[in-house]
């Protein structure tokens, strides 16, 4: 959680009305500024950091709006509540399209608004911890400090792979670190000072694929309320990482092979072709042999693809590196839980050598969080190991369904176990997994913090 006060900027051009929110958020705890001009506030924001904005939706000469724009161009992580009276509803729901976290109704109960913002001070704590763990451990270093020979030969194929532009196709199994390659490539590339763009196929349902890769023109479809780049403009210059290719829909397979020959794309609703400079790097733990011989990948994209071939060993296959991925692990769950682990049993050792880890690295490094998480006075013990219910442990799955507990119990346990395994799948980016889950994105945030979830 935050140590420091959360900061609000509170916006609304009836002073009166901004005087009586700073006296309730004051008293609340939270450090509060306020504007009654709505133009002041992009410098108010270029001198001063604030976690939220709390902005009236009606203002002369700015709109709420408009202030909404600004404000998500120059400073994105700046959550942003929308106050609305209820004849403008519709427009403060356009409001939470254009980037606002919510929207609350003036003259309602004081407690809704605590609510959101609260959930926000949740979320940045959360985002906060996320970055100071980052900074404290080099994002994937750890994961290319081998001592196994197979995997020191996929770095040095891929140090000399990043020297060209030649399409390069990343094969693995599932959790083996495939996106890391892609970005240790980006980095060791001429283009490593421009951006680096990764996507999922898989995580995107078939409408929504084509909207992401390529962009669309504001009014082209139903919600399009904006004109709005896709992922190849936003690689330009630098390198574009599609994952988990082989679950890319047919009819969008078309239009990505014909933008990787010419280097233009159409953004949809727009006639004019748009030329992008990208470097492309795809992946999948697909066969696309076999799907290509079931019709469901075309042979020619697969081509344009697979100039160079890199495939990454399971972790099953790298067991030099287990005793290092083990304990990068328990150092960062420490860092992050605020715990200390001090001695660990040897029959969670013993574990933890000899398992075969389907789920490669992204399997081991849950059982170690929840290792941690379950650890006794510093102490990983063997009854920890127990309760991480390991997923290939068939034993876990009876236990499950042999036990007497009510429906509701069973429900909740379910969906805290899908979320989770989702929210690891999507290497806990909470957007694109409330994308998938088909929720809003403050409504997953209470999911996991109903669950306990991390």
């Amino acid at each position: 959680m935050i140590n420091r006060q959360f900061k609000i900027l509170i916006v609304d051009d009836e002073p009166e009305y901004c005087d009586v929110l700073e006296t309730i958020l004051t008293a609340k705890g939270y450090q509060t500024r306020k504007s009654s001009n709505p133009k002041a506030v992009m410098g108010i924001l270029a001198e001063e950091e604030f976690d939220m904005v709390l902005s009236d939706l009606i203002m002369p000469e700015m709109d709420g709006i408009a202030l909404l724009k600004a404000i998500k161009s120059k400073h994105p992580k700046t959550y942003v509540i929308i106050m609305t009276a209820y004849g403008t509803i519709e427009n403060a729901v356009n409001a939470m399209k254009l980037g606002a976290y919510n929207y609350v109704i003036k003259g309602s109960k004081p407690e809704e608004l605590m609510i959101e913002i609260e959930n926000i001070k949740k979320l940045r704590a959360f985002d906060e911890e996320e970055n100071r763990s980052k900074e404290t451990y080099g994002d994937f270093d750890y994961m290319l400090d081998s001592g196994n020979a197979e995997y020191n030969e996929v770095l040095e194929i891929s140090r000399k792979a990043a020297q060209s532009d030649a399409n390069i196709l990343i094969l693995g199994e599932s959790g083996s670190g495939k996106e890391v390659i892609a970005e240790f490539i980006h980095k060791e590339s001429k283009r490593r000072g421009s951006p680096f763009m990764d996507i999922n196929c898989y995580a995107l349902s078939d409408s929504l694929i084509e909207s992401e890769l390529f962009g669309h023109e504001k009014g082209a479809f139903t919600g399009a309320a904006t004109t709005r780049i896709g992922r190849f403009e936003a690689a330009n210059g630098g390198t574009l990482f599609l994952d988990e290719i082989g679950d890319i829909p047919l009819s969008t397979q078309s239009k990505l092979l014909k933008a990787i020959e010419s280097k233009k794309i159409l953004r949809i609703g727009r006639n004019i072709p748009i030329s992008v400079d990208f470097r492309l790097i795809s992946a999948t733990n697909k066969d696309l042999q076999l799907e290509i011989s079931e019709g469901r990948f075309r042979e020619d994209l697969y081509y344009r693809l697979s100039t160079i071939v890199i495939e990454v060993p399971p972790l099953r296959k790298r067991t030099e590196d287990l005793g290092k991925l083990i304990d990068y692990f328990i150092r960062k769950s420490e860092s992050v839980m605020g715990m200390k682990i001090i001695d660990i049993d040897k029959a969670v050792l013993n574990f933890l050598y000899h398992y075969d880890y389907p789920g490669n690295v992204r399997e081991l490094k849950n059982i170690i969080e929840r290792l941690v998480v379950l650890s006794e006075n510093g102490t990983i013990r063997e009854s920890g190991l127990m309760k991480t219910k390991v997923i290939s442990d068939t034993g876990s799955v009876k236990d499950f369904f042999n036990t007497d507990r009510p429906l509701r119990d069973i429900r909740s346990d379910f969906e805290a176990k899908y979320i989770e395994g989702l929210l690891e799948k999507n290497n806990h980016n909470i957007g694109k997994t409330a994308e998938i889950l088909g929720i809003s994105r403050r409504q997953l945030f209470n999911k996991i913090s109903e669950y306990g979830l991390k």
